[in-house]
């Protein structure tokens, strides 16, 4: 707010600075153009009396009278008050107006005096300026010679340059201008509130999807360490070896989300692993009638992806495509050029795992148009005995 204040009080600073410093500029141009010998000041002064009144006027539109309409939305407090203002304007020029200068003449001094001007007369009478002498013609009437123009005798010419037109003419002209400046000022304010209003709501809404971020995310980390924790308790009656092996894969994955997870990107390379380990993890849990075929890049670009975007998805397979009496499958995929395309197959089980605690695919949607808008792909096919996803999303360069 303050910056956008800051910013608009910035032009119109700058504008009325031209518009003050254009008056000087223009009898410089005229001294040295030759149309004035000398600076006048008592023109400067004249056509400054004038800007100061709308200079004026101004500042108490921009101050008191402009927010009634842009802050407080007063439509019709605000129009009563500018027809009050632009009709005691009026009034004062038609009323008041300061005298303009007018041409000065020549000191008394400097004049001629009458006896040397009747002895530079001719005898017969005062000619035209630039008169030259005529011959009569066949009807006595006297013609200049041929090549020669009559031109009759020019006044003294001043060397003073008033006021710029504008300022002398008529008072509506004057009226006009004033509702234009007032215009152009409302305009500018409507246009700084209007950008300031928009970062707000950029900042709200950036806010906003940061706290929706944080909430899915710790969403997702509780449910994870849930499924692991019962896998190793699993493991730990079965196979002891492998439920040891199993607790230092769980403390790679722990170490990659607390210091990973909070991130708004990670390496893909780093998000592949984490997947990797905990297929290999599930591995343990199962026996062969539990098929999982994983095909996953071993060499990936140097390009980030936010954490744990993909492993709610295979979360979800283990969890109701693995049977304990049947033939089961899980196969996932991922292929990476400038986008990420991620496919995630699993069997139906008849009775599949009722463990609460998922994350559900609203959540998991949710978070994906936070994070790209509708610059995504989410592909879901439910069929009688196959559940397919298949994700595609932007990655970008790791800064």
């Amino acid at each position: 707010m303050k910056q956008s204040s800051r910013q608009e009080n910035i032009i119109y600073l700058v504008m009325w600075t031209i518009l003050f410093v254009s008056p000087i500029l223009s009898m410089y141009i005229s001294i040295v153009a030759g149309d004035r010998s000398s600076f006048e000041w008592q023109d400067l002064w004249y056509v400054w009396q004038k800007f100061l009144v709308f200079l004026g006027l101004f500042l108490i539109h921009n101050f008191f009278l402009a927010p009634i309409l842009i802050n407080r939305h007063h439509k019709v407090g605000y129009f009563s008050l500018i027809t009050v203002v632009v009709a005691c304007f009026a009034l004062y020029q038609c009323t008041t107006r300061p005298e303009r200068p007018g041409p000065r003449h020549e000191p008394m001094e400097e004049r001629m005096p009458p006896e040397e001007m009747e002895q530079q007369m001719p005898p017969e009478g005062p000619r035209m300026k630039h008169e030259v002498p005529r011959t009569p013609n066949a009807s006595g009437v006297p013609e200049a010679p041929k090549g020669t123009t009559l031109r009759p005798a020019r006044g003294p010419k001043h060397d003073h340059m008033g006021p710029p037109a504008f300022v002398g003419q008529h008072d509506m002209v004057a009226t006009v201008i004033l509702i234009l400046m007032f215009g152009v000022n409302l305009g500018i304010k409507a246009y700084s509130k209007s950008r300031n209003d928009q970062r707000k709501l950029e900042e709200l809404e950036k806010q906003n999807i940061e706290q929706q971020l944080e909430y899915l995310k710790y969403q997702i980390n509780p449910h994870f360490f849930m499924n692991t924790l019962n896998n190793i308790h699993a493991l730990v009656d079965i196979d002891p070896k492998k439920a040891q092996e199993t607790i230092l894969e769980l403390s790679k994955m722990m170490r990659f989300i607390l210091y990973e997870g909070d991130k708004n990107g990670v390496p893909l390379s780093r998000e592949m692993e984490f997947i990797r380990t905990y297929i290999n993890l599930m591995r343990l849990r199962y026996t062969d009638k539990v098929t999982i075929s994983v095909d996953l890049p071993t060499e990936v670009p140097d390009k980030t992806i936010p954490p744990l975007m993909l492993i709610s998805f295979v979360e979800n397979a283990f969890k109701h495509g693995v049977s304990y009496q049947h033939p089961s499958f899980i196969y996932i995929k991922v292929e990476v050029d400038s986008k990420l395309t991620f496919i995630c197959q699993n069997s139906k089980a008849e009775k599949p795992n009722q463990e609460k605690g998922g994350m559900g695919l609203q959540n998991v949607r949710q978070r994906l148009h936070l994070l790209y808008d509708d610059n995504f792909t989410l592909n879901i096919d439910d069929t009688s005995n196959v559940y397919s996803v298949k994700l595609v999303i932007p990655l970008i360069h790791n800064a």
